[in-house]
């Protein structure tokens, strides 16, 4: 493609001027067109700092400008309006993560895409990191045979993000500091279970290609959120998952990420904080992924070039739509299921279904 790709950012907070907008501001075929947020002062800062041609507090006008590419990263219960209006100018998509609040708008958001032919990823990282795809293959290609059961644990250094006024030591000298409401307020996605575990459970399900049928979890609360989560899943193939996850670790430690998926022919164990992946067989043809120190890193630069990608050639999105619709319909049964004490709670999912092949 000759003409470089137009690309509009929704929701210009901490996030976006932080990772997204310098990710894409680095690639020399990408035009900063437009960028929105609220705050006429932080819009002007944010537009002049990164020199975008146009800025509005009114997404709208962004849209009616024809971006190819729009990312979406405002607080969490504003993501279903800005991504359906994005989708509707006939921009391919990035939506952070949590996709939405809602398990319904979730879905129609990803039906919505793909009558309309457009890419809509989720802001999930993990997905694009080295080597996390080979894991996938070997996973579903029977690895360990028929998967009978998951262990899943993530901890995170987050817990100022979830408790108090200060919020991150980092965030004094980033762009922007978020506001806490987005992190504290449970009616705008806050707790751990949409912050957190959207990473964690997006993955277990991109790695597994399970599908979860019914939630029983209990929480840790803390100021009207969850600070801790621990579910049972059941799936629709038969196995048993257990998800668990804390604000816990202090900050600036690297996160605690760690898979035991057991099967019929063996067991394979997924480390990312230790950047390790070991596969046990009963037949014994054992491997090792020989990842590489500090390969597992966190970031999330690739969701941001595999959507730029699509418009200036060929990409592969591994952090769909409907990866993103089945990880809300999974975090809104636990929720519902911990509120309730515990019952178990079926997910909500789609009425229609996807394409052939097409896995969450």
């Amino acid at each position: 493609m000759s003409n470089p790709v137009k690309v509009a950012v929704i929701g210009a907070g901490w996030y976006a001027a932080q990772s997204h907008i310098p990710t894409l501001k680095s690639r020399t075929d990408v035009v900063l067109d437009g960028v929105s947020r609220l705050g006429a002062e932080e819009l002007t800062r944010v537009r002049d700092h990164f020199g975008f041609a146009f800025a509005s507090e009114d997404y709208r006008e962004l849209l009616a400008r024809k971006p190819d590419v729009v990312v979406v990263a405002s607080p969490h219960q504003m993501h279903f309006d800005h991504c359906l209006a994005a989708l509707d100018a006939g921009a391919h998509v990035l939506c952070e993560k949590p996709m939405t609040l809602q398990p319904s708008q979730a879905w129609i958001l990803a039906d919505h895409a793909k009558k309309l032919g457009l890419e809509l990823l989720l802001a999930n990282g993990f997905h694009y990191l080295p080597g996390i795809v080979e894991l996938r293959q070997a996973l579903q290609g029977g690895a360990v045979g028929r998967i009978e059961h998951v262990s899943c644990n993530f901890v995170s250094a987050t817990r100022a993000v979830f408790e108090g006024d200060l919020g991150l030591a980092r965030w004094q000298t980033h762009f922007f500091r978020p506001d806490k409401s987005t992190w504290q307020d449970a009616d705008q996605g806050g707790g751990f279970a949409y912050g957190q575990l959207s990473h964690s459970i997006a993955l277990l399900l991109w790695l597994t290609g399970l599908e979860a049928n019914a939630v029983s979890a209990h929480n840790y609360p803390s100021g009207g959120i969850d600070l801790c989560n621990a579910a049972s899943v059941m799936c629709s193939s038969g196995a048993v998952v257990s998800i668990s996850g804390a604000a816990a670790l202090p900050e600036g430690k690297r996160a605690l990420l760690r898979f035991l998926i057991t099967g019929s022919e063996g067991v394979m164990e997924i480390e990312l904080d230790r950047d390790r992946a070991v596969l046990h067989r009963h037949d014994g043809s054992d491997r090792d992924f020989s990842v590489v120190p500090g390969q597992w890193v966190y970031h999330c630069e690739g969701p941001i070039h595999a959507l730029v990608d699509r418009v200036t050639g060929v990409s592969v999105n591994r952090s769909t739509g409907a990866n993103g619709a089945a990880t809300v319909s999974v975090i809104a049964a636990l929720l519902e299921s911990a509120k309730d004490g515990g019952i178990s709670v079926d997910v909500i999912r789609s009425k229609t279904r996807f394409l052939e092949g097409d896995h969450p």
